[in-house]
């Protein structure tokens, strides 16, 4: 990647629900509060404590969300633990139109359907360093059900399978919070980093 031609294409950041992505874009958005902007995603699901509508999500009703894809406003769209969640092409824009860097935080089956467009993004996956320890992470939560520990290590699962496939231009293992923010920190600012590692399928 170089700094010229890339520090404005969109970057799509993927990985499993519990990895720390969430830690890492505000420690980024915090350092950098003019450089990037979040592409805040529509959803279906309840807010958690703390969210405000507009600011982790747009929280709209299932009639609304699917009137807006029935007028095709969304870049890609995806239906997890029985909540859809959709980017639209709108948030994007008004990002890159202020000069900042577009950053979007996208399931694997959305990065799937991004590919079809023409929006050409930067790919970054974020992998836990074990599913064991994602697990860990998704109990210290103390939001999940074990019901939904168990539904979000097999979406884990089938999303580290896809980054194996090497469809990502960089992958980062957050085993280390401080290590990882910084390869994150080099790669939204457009530069070149070496990718980890993903763990195996089978811990």
């Amino acid at each position: 990647m170089s700094p010229v031609t890339d520090v404005l294409r969109p970057l799509v950041i993927s990985g499993p629900s519990g990895v720390g992505k969430s830690t890492l874009l505000q420690r980024l958005f915090t350092e950098f509060p003019d450089k990037f902007g979040f592409s805040v995603s529509h959803t279906t699901r309840a807010p958690r404590p703390g969210e405000l509508h507009g600011k982790q999500y747009y929280f709209v009703q299932r009639e609304t969300f699917q009137q807006l894809l029935r007028e095709g406003a969304f870049i890609e769209h995806a239906e997890f633990s029985g909540n859809f969640y959709g980017t639209s092409f709108m948030t994007v824009r008004e990002i890159t139109q202020t000069g900042r860097r577009c950053i979007l935080d996208i399931e694997a089956q959305g990065v799937q359907q991004i590919k079809k467009t023409d929006l050409n993004p930067v790919y970054l996956f974020i992998s836990p360093p074990s599913l064991t320890a994602l697990r860990s992470r998704l109990r210290a939560r103390g939001t999940e059900s074990e019901a939904s520990v168990a539904k979000r290590l097999a979406a884990a699962l089938r999303e580290i399978e896809y980054a194996k496939e090497g469809v990502h231009d960089s992958v980062i293992v957050n085993d280390d919070l401080d290590t990882a923010y910084e390869k994150l920190r080099h790669v939204a600012l457009g530069e070149d980093i070496k990718s980890d590692s993903l763990p195996p399928l089978d811990d």
